[in-house]
Formats: C-alpha cells, sequence, structure tokens
C-alpha cells in the first residue's frame, strides 16, 4: 500500500506541476498579448501624429502661399490703380452719322461709344423702350428711319446704326 500512496503522490504532484506550467502558459500569453496591443497602440498614435504633423505643414504651406497670393494681388490692384485703361482707337475714331442719324445724335463726327450714349438718351427721354420687355426699342418716326423697324432689340441696335455711320 505504501507503494500505491507514493504513485498517488507522484501522479498529483505531476499534474500539479503540469497545471502550474498551462497557467504560466496562459499568463506569458496574456503578457505577450498585451505587449502586442501597446505596440499597436504605439504605433498608431505615432502615426496619427505623424498625420497631424504632415496636416499641420501642409496647413502652415497652403497659408503661406495663401498670403503670398494676397500679396500679389495687392501688388496688381496698386499696379492697376496707377495706369488707367485705355479704350480701343477703333472705338474712339469720330465718324460721321448719315442724315438719318443726325437728326436723333446730331451732325458733328462722334466716336461709335457717344453715338450709342447719345442714343440711350434720346430713348429714354421720349420713353421708347417697350413697357413689357424692356430689351426692346419701339421705334418712332425718327428711329425707325434709322432701324428699318418698328421695334429693334437693344443688341441689334448698334448693328443696325454702325451702318448709317462712316
Amino acid at each position: 500500500m505504501a507503494k500505491k500512496k507514493k504513485a498517488t503522490k507522484k501522479k498529483t504532484a505531476k499534474k500539479k506541476t503540469a497545471k502550474k506550467k498551462v497557467a504560466k502558459k496562459k499568463v506569458a500569453k496574456k503578457k505577450a498579448t498585451k505587449k502586442k496591443a501597446t505596440k499597436k497602440k504605439a504605433t498608431k498614435k505615432k502615426a496619427a501624429k505623424k498625420k497631424t504633423a504632415k496636416k499641420k505643414t501642409a496647413k502652415k504651406a497652403t497659408k503661406k502661399k495663401a498670403t503670398k497670393k494676397k500679396a500679389a494681388k495687392k501688388k496688381t490692384k496698386a499696379k492697376k490703380t496707377k495706369t488707367k485703361r485705355k479704350p480701343n482707337a477703333a472705338f474712339m475714331k469720330p465718324l460721321t452719322p448719315s442724315a438719318e442719324l443726325a437728326a436723333i445724335v446730331g451732325s458733328k463726327p462722334l466716336p461709335r461709344t457717344q453715338v450709342v450714349k447719345k442714343l440711350w438718351v434720346y430713348i429714354k427721354k421720349n420713353d421708347l423702350q417697350d413697357s413689357k420687355n424692356r430689351r426692346n426699342i419701339n421705334a418712332d418716326a425718327n428711329l425707325k428711319k434709322v432701324f428699318g423697324k418698328n421695334q429693334v432689340s437693344m443688341f441689334e441696335m448698334t448693328k443696325l446704326v454702325s451702318k448709317h455711320l462712316k
């Protein structure tokens, strides 16, 4: 019987050591997974920091570019105010109106721009714009000689007037 007791004691001791080893392995695995998790978190944090750093540098770069553009725009605005815009010489060339147009505008030679301005003064003075569609001009006796129609659109008007200028 003594042999059986010793054998059972040995078996129980082996079982206990086996259980301890298994427990140690489980603890080691948990520690390893925790280390991996912390490493992953650390790498994620580093990656996030890098991204934010890149974004900050990108924002700084865009801000610098924007300020450079603003400065360039201010310089161009300053240049624009210094030099006045010159009108096209073809528009400013004085032209003599025909007899029909001279009744409205006058007989003196005028540039095209002034002829159109005087036409609009005449149209508004005599209330010749169409009441429903303001783009159309209803011709009176003098304008009918120039236009050749009873009603003309404002865009067509300059085309028809240019035939009466030389």
